[in-house]
């Protein structure tokens, strides 16, 4: 799988949206050619196939949940936020490699995003160069379906620089039988990272506020996404080490001015909203995927393929899916908070959370449950013996395929709850119309936080209230209640907010990384987080340290200098007839 096939997937339409009108429902049959773009049918399919990039299926590359847009596999799994999950250890061997850092360049996987993310680039490429023929006296939205188009992009682009680092830059204008002679050294980090920020910056003035179709990319979404972009081009790294040697405050005052020019959002009230259709796309979704279901397409309809193979299974459980992608017990474990409903910074020096526990009849109970915990334990892990978000029949059970390799705890997040008219109740178990987000107002607090807290001085208070709203979301969230008797609490749930005294910059730089994890557990961002802020190393090897007792196949398990990023898979250095460079950390091709 590799480049060669971009061209013949580059007009291929795949619609993914459950929005307003027609948006998106259009079927693209094939190339367009340039006599007719001045039609506006021809025009919306060039743009639909843009977006439809987010699906991930191209004419060869029918498996999003081996390559998933989510990133579940590459953020998640990679860091120490989740287990592979699934059958065992050679099931999916590819993303057990990834969770044990022994990631190697001839690992299937990795090809496979590389070649989907282009597939996505190429087909925005095509649409661009195409869109810029058109006459604009006839199609009045020229220019903002460019804009839209350039913003997808950049989208994959950031993609591509988080996963691979070196890469090749495709200009639009580039004829695509000259791909494979594009270098992947030709720019460094930082200066891909500032010309993705820059062309959203440029787009954003071509897009308005608002569009009239939902799920459409509008100006705040590429603010949101250029100060994100901007975020990360701050933490200047060695090219050699990946080591952070410089934070630019000026990019982070940047990321700042960004975030306070995107007005009109919100968080929603309670987090258990975040998955939920009808809140899908309110006051706190600034960009995300509009998946569909039953929407007349083939095989349940245009819904979220990279998290096929992730549904809950086991003894009693409302579906019997696959069983991959299952949180940590570290997760688990971070989310203790001490008396004043503050986390533990030292969780990893105590025993394990809510550790299942056998009696001699083979009846089981959770054990270690009498500290306190943060309530978004609950309402992102499903438990055993813990009320699976609305379901009625039976608490949460051993739902778990392979439990004596990875535990019993499952994920409650991006899934409706079972009984749901809206979830297959069939094969693809549990699937729904339910979208991802790509950003939310959560990230956009944080982020504007994090930033605060590095340019460090007077912002350091304003941090404080922004990671306060955060925690007072979930504060203030509809706890999960005890199955058997409705009027408690499932666990000691304790969340408090950080007071002023002793808000120092090291502190504050511990809590909102902290607070960046419980917040976002599962989103697929964990990984890029940590080799942003420059400590992928040290927390993953105190994390393989912390687990290796009961998760015996990280008994050899080490994360080394280098592995900040993929290896540059083989496929592809073949693919360039030998003028890609490996990335450090990786033997040279």
């Amino acid at each position: 799988m590799n480049l060669r096939h971009i061209a013949a997937a580059a007009l291929i339409g795949l619609s993914l949206s459950a929005c307003s009108d027609d948006f998106l429902e259009n079927k693209p049959q094939g190339p367009l050619s340039e006599g007719n773009m001045n039609n506006p049918e021809a025009v919306d399919l060039l743009v639909n196939g843009a977006y439809a990039t987010f699906g991930c299926r191209y004419a060869d590359s029918n498996d999003p949940h081996w390559f998933p847009v989510t990133n579940w596999s590459y953020g998640e799994v990679r860091a120490d936020n989740a287990y592979k999950g699934g059958g065992g250890e050679t099931d999916a061997w590819e993303i057990h490699d990834m969770e044990t850092s022994r990631i190697q360049p001839n690992n299937g996987f990795l090809d496979g995003k590389w070649f989907n993310v282009y597939c996505g680039i190429s087909r925005c490429n095509s649409a661009i160069r195409a869109l810029r023929k058109v006459d604009e006296n006839i199609i009045k939205e020229k220019s903002t379906r460019i804009a839209e188009i350039r913003v997808i992009r950049d989208h994959w682009y950031f993609e591509l620089v988080r996963l691979f680092n070196r890469i090749p830059y495709m200009d639009i204008d580039l004829p695509e039988t000259d791909y494979p002679k594009v270098p992947n050294n030709e720019f460094t980090r930082e200066e891909h990272l500032d010309r993705i920020a820059a062309d959203l910056l440029e787009a954003a003035e071509s897009l308005p506020d608002t569009q009239n179709e939902i799920g459409r990319v509008n100006r705040r979404i590429a603010l949101a996404y250029a100060a994100k972009v901007r975020l990360y081009q701050a933490y200047e790294q060695d090219p050699q080490t990946n080591a952070v040697v410089n934070i630019d405050k000026k990019l982070l005052q940047e990321v700042v001015s960004l975030i306070d020019q995107v007005q009109g959002y919100d968080l929603l009230a309670d987090f258990q909203q975040l998955d939920m259709l009808e809140y899908e796309n309110g006051p706190e979704s600034v960009f995300a995927i509009q998946f569909s279901k039953d929407d007349g397409s083939s095989s349940a309809g245009r819904i979220n393929w990279s998290m096929l193979l992730n549904a809950m299974t086991g003894p009693g459980c409302p579906w019997q899916g696959d069983g991959f992608f299952l949180p940590s017990q570290d997760l688990v474990n971070a989310y203790q908070t001490d008396a004043d409903g503050l986390p533990l910074f030292d969780y990893q020096q105590r025993p394990d959370y809510g550790n299942v526990v056998f009696d001699a009849d083979g009846n089981y109970s959770l054990g270690n449950v009498d500290g306190n915990v943060d309530p978004r334990l609950d309402f992102v892990v499903g438990r055993p013996t813990i009320r699976y978000k609305t379901f009625a029949e039976r608490p949460c059970g051993l739902w778990v395929r392979n439990s004596d390799t990875y535990g019993y705890n499952n994920t409650k997040r991006f899934w409706l709850s079972p009984e749901s008219p809206d979830a297959t109740q069939g094969w693809p178990w549990g699937a729904s119309a339910l979208n991802w987000q790509i950003i939310r107002y959560a990230d956009l607090l944080l982020y504007k936080a994090e930033a605060l807290i590095e340019i460090g001085g007077n912002g350091l208070e304003e941090a404080r209230t922004l990671i306060n709203r955060v925690r007072s979301r979930a504060m203030n969230s509809d706890y999960v209640r005890d199955f058997n008797n409705p009027d408690s609490y499932a666990a000691n749930y304790k969340i408090g907010l950080y007071p002023a005294s002793g808000w120092t910059q090291d502190y504050a730089r511990r809590a909102l990384r902290t607070e960046m994890r419980l917040e976002k557990a599962m989103e697929g961002e964990r990984f890029f987080d940590l080799v942003r802020w420059g400590i992928a190393k040290e927390t993953m090897n105190n994390y393989f340290a912390a687990e290796k007792d009961s998760r015996i196949y990280y008994q050899n398990a080490s994360f080394e200098t280098g592995e900040e990023y993929f290896p540059i898979p083989v496929a592809q250095y073949n693919f360039s007839g030998g003028i890609y460079v490996q990335n450090p950390g990786y033997p040279s091709f």
